[in-house]
């Protein structure tokens, strides 16, 4: 396995665009993993859960860390057991 086809289908892009040439993988991943970096933080924030380590997580697991993020259950937000 090259490591073109390895990191699309890290990124998700071989599910998309199987057919990607191997040049353009590496720019459109970049930008993929940015955008769901991005799409995980608004989720963290929405879900109660800390945003900085969900951004991480978003940037490294690419569309797989989306998807858990949707599985997962809500997280308590922040200060609600406190009193």
């Amino acid at each position: 396995m090259s490591f073109a086809t390895a990191l699309s289908y890290w990124s998700g892009l071989a599910f998309v665009a199987p057919d990607l040439p191997g040049t353009a993988v590496a720019g459109t991943a970049l930008a993929v993993h940015i955008c769901d970096a991005v799409l995980c933080r608004l989720l963290a924030a929405s879900g109660g859960r800390p945003r900085n380590p969900w951004t991480v997580v978003g940037f490294i697991g690419g569309v797989w860390a989306v998807a858990l993020m949707l599985v997962l259950p809500r997280g308590s937000a922040p200060g609600a057991g406190r009193r």
